[in-house]
């Protein structure tokens, strides 16, 4: 019970040297491996960042993890990200695997009530959207496109109305 608050100065110290340096070394990995490893989060994304997280954490305060251990466990996992996203760019398949496609919610002055229930998003969050780009109106606004981060595109209605979609729209999914 008495090592509840406190342990020792030694146990302190370790956890001060392993922050600071793992917190440093983990920067310079970030900084090599490329603006991608950082960039607006999908799920893959999202996994790889909590898994560095943990990582980081582990090496700060478990006695069991070395700074070595814990180094190449950060790096490891920056590698596969990076080997992901490079495959992911040459093959459609692993694309696909780690990332969703971004999805047409709006088009055409129309809500897309099937595709708005799949990705869980209400009229009132569209509607928002579309304040947030300062429209007054729905007659203002071409399509709203779901991208893969969960971010929301608009697209503003041109003063000449499209004869054929626009081939922005060419890979959102319907």
């Amino acid at each position: 019970m008495n090592k509840i608050f406190f342990d020792n100065w030694d146990s302190l110290l370790r956890i001060l040297i392993l922050a600071v340096l793992s917190y440093v070394l983990l920067i310079v990995m970030l900084r090599v491996s490329g603006k991608r490893t950082l960039s607006k989060m999908n799920a893959f994304d999202f996994v790889i960042t909590v898994a560095l997280g943990s990582t980081l954490s582990s090496i700060i305060i478990s006695k069991d993890t070395t700074l070595s251990g814990g180094v190449l466990a950060l790096a490891l996992l920056i590698f596969l990200q990076f080997v992901i996203t490079k495959l992911s760019v040459n093959f459609k398949a692993i694309s696909n695997l780690v990332k969703a496609d971004p999805r047409l919610l709006f088009y055409h002055g129309r809500f897309l009530r099937d595709a708005m229930q799949d990705e869980r998003v209400t009229e009132d969050e569209l509607r928002s959207v579309i304040r947030k780009e300062g429209l007054e109106s729905l007659d203002q606004v071409d399509a709203i496109i779901m991208e893969t981060s969960g971010e929301f595109t608009v697209l503003y209605r041109t003063a000449t109305p499209h004869t054929e979609e626009p081939p922005v729209l060419k890979h959102v999914k319907r």
